[in-house]
């Protein structure tokens, strides 16, 4: 049994012998425009065995020595440069790697009282070592299940420690491991909800931000110091430490709060939505902290990646706090804030250079979330100042355009959509040519969303992709078929391209335009319901034309419309439900179609419902269709579906909108974007479909109440006649 505790190592030298430890380990990829996300991970790059070289240049934890930042990290247009930031760590002594090889082998399958108790005295054996401890790679490991493992005295102790040293152990390769597991340590803590606990946190966190403010560039420029530093913004902030909302989001979700296909994640956001206590006064100190002490590397913090993420996080985390975004917003887009005044940006030094700074990654992402949470009066600056006259240029541009989507995406009225409709809306031919449709579906969106520009940007987009002699038959095959369309030399002889996966965005695009009133997009109805059945199939089987099939099916576009298109599918709706995401199309051609296309929906369905009731999105189809209820009694299934569209209509007539009325007569009713009483139209459709289906089981009900009643009477009546009988 391995001794624990103050008295289990004596005291003894440290050994002599000393590596080189980087703060800057190796070349960043965590961060592009088109690259994966890099983590955390610590996989070990291949290399011999043994120092290659000077064994002063690279360490345990495979990090490389440098005296200054590489070039790649600042912008060619920056002559910042950073100060060194290698240090020197002790090498882990034989008796001490030993110990706490001994120690983890002791923590496994002893009791929680007892290993917190293993834990923390191993983690006070460990004072004056914490940085060459918890940047080694092995013994990392086993640190990481000592924080785990104690209680929240020793872990603060330990991080109270080794305070001064943290920036060293976040921005190692194994270190930021073992803070980042001292941070969720502390989370799950602070969850009890003591007093005294919370105060001993803060005050430990109190210690930490102090030594890295500092001197925060370091860390915040190091790709393992930027995810630890992203961490502890979020704890002070109170949301979970790995939020995807705040350290990193998903492009895929970005574009679809920026074409309103759901909510912003940030809009809204309160401290109340949280589950663990945050400490907001300390994330103000933090962040202005951080720029403040850092306002002279400012050129760097612009250009770098892993910097830009940390400055991403705070600003999103600060959403919403209007004096802190107006103090820190000027400072990241360079201002001279010497005769600035509130909600002015005062004087930038220079928007050329701001705008080739939009045209790096880095920055482009940063000017992206600066965008989304600068209150308005700032967003009005930052438009006249910055943007104005520049979109153009600035939509043509591989990063630039992304900047563009945001402005235009988070536009605050319509009369910043007018500023922007003159200078993007003749350019909708072009902004297409040039691969850049993301430019023009912001605008589509942002158009619905302010409820501006919306039959210019409709007009302008049939323009771009068929001249005026031309059918309107060809729009929605082309923006289906993007770039195929404008890649092709002789535009003219275009035909349907087979074999070819149709363009997402150009799909996205129509998802937005059948959105717009009835009235706006006659065009793309006409183009819709005059392709070919087996193009209509087609576009039904791929993931992205399905959406845009049922977008048309949900749109205002008249019942007679939609039901020409669900007949284009007949002897098909069996095989397009057998597909992974088909059956959404089946169910909305199901609402959109009359009692007889909706009994052959049924019946198709019915031919392959063995194999469908195997399949994930089988089951819920088929008990929404009822068609079990079709193949048992089919003449009741088609009153109840007679009874729901009755009740439909009745609802409409009574409370839908003109434009609402025209497009349901004779179909189901479904929501869409522009109904009176949004908000309760869902709601009293189901209130329908449950009255109606109330009444069907109490029917049910009634009919064998009664025979069990008529029953009961013949049971009474027979034990009656035999007791008579019995009687003399």
């Amino acid at each position: 049994m391995v001794a624990i505790g103050s008295k289990a190592l004596p005291l003894r030298k440290s050994n002599t012998g000393t590596l080189t430890e980087d703060s800057f380990m190796a070349e960043d990829n965590s961060y592009g425009r088109h690259g994966k996300k890099g983590n955390m991970s610590r996989k070990s790059s291949k290399r011999k065995a043994g120092f290659v070289g000077d064994p002063s240049t690279e360490n345990l934890s495979g990090g490389v020595a440098s005296k200054t930042l590489k070039a790649s990290k600042v912008s060619k247009h920056q002559n910042a440069s950073m100060p060194p930031t290698s240090f020197l760590r002790k090498q882990v002594d034989p008796e001490t790697a030993k110990y706490y090889s001994e120690i983890a082998n002791v923590i496994e399958g002893t009791d929680l009282e007892e290993r917190s108790v293993i834990c923390g005295n191993a983690l006070e054996e460990s004072k004056g070592k914490e940085v060459e401890l918890a940047t080694d790679y092995v013994i990392s490991h086993t640190f990481q299940t000592l924080l785990e493992g104690c209680d929240v005295n020793h872990l603060c102790g330990f991080l109270e420690s080794c305070a001064k040293d943290f920036p060293l152990i976040a921005m190692d390769r194994s270190g930021s491991h073992v803070a980042e597991t001292a941070l969720k340590s502390l989370a799950m803590h602070l969850q009890v909800q003591d007093d005294e606990t919370c105060t001993l946190i803060e005050d430990t966190l109190s210690m930490i931000c102090k030594v890295i403010v500092d001197n925060p560039v370091e860390m915040m420029c190091n790709c393992y110091g930027s995810h630890v530093l992203r961490s502890l913004l979020c704890f002070c902030k109170g949301v979970p430490l790995d939020s995807p909302e705040f350290h990193a989001t998903k492009s895929s979700t970005v574009l679809a709060e920026r074409l309103n296909f759901r909510p912003s994640r940030l809009e809204g956001n309160n401290d109340s939505q949280y589950l663990q206590q945050g400490f907001p006064n300390l994330l103000k100190f933090l962040v202005s902290g951080m720029l403040n002490c850092s306002r002279k590397d400012i050129s760097t913090l612009q250009a770098d990646k892993s910097s830009s993420l940390v400055l991403q996080t705070a600003l999103k985390l600060l959403m919403g706090h209007e004096e802190e975004l107006l103090r820190i917003i000027p400072i990241l887009l360079g201002c001279n804030m010497e005769n600035a005044v509130e909600g002015n940006l005062g004087k930038i030094t220079s928007v050329q250079n701001l705008l080739r700074l939009i045209e790096e990654t880095a920055y482009s992402h940063l000017m992206e979330v600066i965008l989304e949470v600068a209150p308005e009066t700032l967003y009005n600056e930052i438009f006249t100042k910055v943007f104005r006259n520049s979109l153009v240029q600035m939509s043509y541009h591989q990063c630039g355009n992304f900047v563009v989507q945001a402005l235009v995406s988070h536009a605050r009225s319509q009369a910043h959509l007018e500023l922007i409709w003159e200078e993007l809306g003749p350019k909708f031919k072009d902004l297409l040519g040039m691969g850049k449709a993301g430019v023009i579906a912001s605008l589509i969106a942002a158009s619905q969303r302010l409820h501006s520009h919306e039959q210019k940007c409709s007009q302008a987009l049939v323009a771009a992709v068929c001249s005026e002699n031309e059918s309107v038959g060809c729009i929605i095959p082309r923006i289906l078929f993007l770039e195929s369309y404008f890649y092709c030399e002789d535009k003219s002889n275009w035909n349907w391209p087979n074999g070819v996966k149709m363009h997402i965005m150009g799909s996205l695009i129509l998802q937005l335009v059948f959105k717009f009133p009835s009235e706006y997009i006659q065009p793309y109805i006409t183009s819709i319901t005059s392709m070919e059945a087996d193009h209509v199939l087609e576009v039904s089987k791929d993931f992205g034309g399905q959406r845009v099939i049922e977008a048309f099916l949900s749109s205002n576009a008249s019942g007679k419309h939609k039901r020409r298109l669900v007949m284009k599918l007949r002897g098909h709706f069996g095989e397009l439900a057998l597909h992974p995401s088909g059956s959404f199309t089946v169910e909305k051609c199901f609402s959109a179609g009359n009692l007889s296309q909706r009994e052959t929906i049924v019946s198709e369905l019915l031919v392959v419902q063995s194999e469908l009731s195997k399949t994930k999105q089988g089951t819920p189809l088929l008990r929404k269709l009822d068609v079990v209820g079709f193949a048992r009694r089919p003449d009741q299934w088609k009153l109840q579906q007679a009874s729901k569209q009755s009740a439909y209509e009745e609802f409409y007539a009574t409370f839908g909108s003109k434009e609402t009325k025209s497009s349901k007569t004779g179909s189901f009713l479904m929501e869409t974007p522009r109904i009176s009483q949004p908000a309760n139209l869902k709601e009293m459709r189901k209130e329908i479909d449950a009255s109606l289906a109330y009444e069907n089981s109490t029917a049910k009900m009634r009919m064998s109440g009664h025979k069990r009643h008529a029953k009961r009477a013949e049971s009474v009546d027979k034990k009656e006649t035999k007791r008579r009988r019995k009687d003399p």
